[in-house]
């Protein structure tokens, strides 16, 4: 890895942009990890970290994660994220995101801002009030845009499916156990599909309340934090923060299947072998849960409607098939494979 700047989780990024207005409370990161394939599309994360060398870890890895995410998913579209990095008391002003808007601007569309964590579509709009590049505004008329997190849910639960029918034979989630880590907006999207096709559900987050309002709305189990990654299942579902499979609590795990819409599932690099060695599937995370970067791109380029976004969704299972067959070929683990098959589409490889 090119780690000029010292930086561990540094890739050849074109850009990294610092931005901090005292008048207006900002200290935000701006990372363009390419723009390749076109303008580097990704959401802006709202979180408070204990350490703000933190979000500048986030905003490369996850800036990363979108190229990988973009080219997979067959958009043309390079990869970037933002970070906002929040105080204790995660105060949001409309003038913080009029100032992380103009910062947006100043890029002059090599990076195109929508939501992730943290963010919502009133949020999306009064950044709109800056600058012409964001998308995740709200749907108007027949057009495409909105919350991109149920799309993002439905391309989890539909490659969640595909691992199942690889891994277990079956094509159905009926009868089968999911443990679910999150309760958030992705979390809630898988939970309820999953529900209605019949499945049982561990649920655990940080926030007891959210889990056990997630639970009440589809039968689920409230579990603890601690137990979730630990607990006997048919699947695991990270969907909340990432970072969470790394060698202790992969050795731990207990499932034939690990596929979730958190970003940056794997600690390390190694973990993807580590997993592969343990012989549980793994849907790397950025295939999985590019539905809403499809919903994204398919409202700022306005190249479609609706149902196009559906289709493009409805294509992950496939792009999920084609790793796991190499990597049964190869025998190289999933997310190497995955990673390879990234790198040489933005001109990396």
């Amino acid at each position: 890895m090119n780690t000029p700047w010292g930086f561990e989780d540094f890739d050849a990024h074109e850009d990294l942009h610092f931005v901090w207005n005292e008048e207006c409370g900002l200290k935000a990161i701006i990372a363009v990890h390419s723009t390749h394939l076109g303008p580097a599309a990704g959401g802006c994360r709202f979180w408070h970290y204990a350490d703000p060398a933190q979000g500048l870890t986030d905003a490369l890895r996850l800036s990363r994660g979108m190229s990988y995410k973009n080219a997979m998913a067959g958009l043309p579209l390079g990869g970037g994220k933002a970070v906002i990095i929040a105080d204790e008391n995660r105060t949001k002003t409309p003038e913080m995101l009029h100032c992380f808007g103009r910062a947006v601007d100043h890029l002059c569309g090599r990076y195109v801002t929508a939501e992730d964590v943290g963010m919502s579509v009133a949020d999306m709009i009064e950044i709109r009030r800056q600058t012409p590049f964001v998308a995740g505004l709200p749907v108007e008329g027949g057009d495409v845009g909105g919350d991109p997190g149920p799309h993002t849910s439905l391309g989890v639960f539909l490659g969640l499916k595909a691992a199942v029918r690889r891994a277990l034979g079956k094509d159905s989630v009926n009868g089968l156990h999911i443990a679910l880590q999150g309760a958030g907006s992705v979390a809630t999207g898988v939970a309820v599909h999953a529900a209605a096709e019949g499945a049982r559900l561990s649920i655990a987050d940080v926030d007891a309340a959210k889990a056990q309002k997630l639970a009440d709305a589809t039968g689920g189990k409230v579990v603890s934090t601690e137990e979730i990654l630990g607990i006997e299942a048919d699947v695991l579902s990270p969907c909340a923060l990432g970072a969470i499979l790394d060698e202790q609590t992969i050795a731990a795990l207990r499932v034939p299947v690990v596929a979730g819409g958190a970003n940056n599932q794997l600690a390390e690099k190694e973990d993807g072998q580590r997993l592969h060695e343990r012989g549980i599937l793994y849907a790397p995370d950025y295939v999985i849960n590019a539905g809403g970067i499809i919903n994204v791109c398919t409202e700022y380029l306005r190249d479609g409607d609706a149902s196009l976004v559906r289709k493009r969704i409805e294509g992950i299972p496939d792009r999920l098939e084609q790793i796991w067959a190499e990597s049964a070929q190869s025998g190289r683990d999933p997310a190497s494979v995955a990673d390879a098959m990234a790198q040489r589409l933005i001109g990396r490889g």
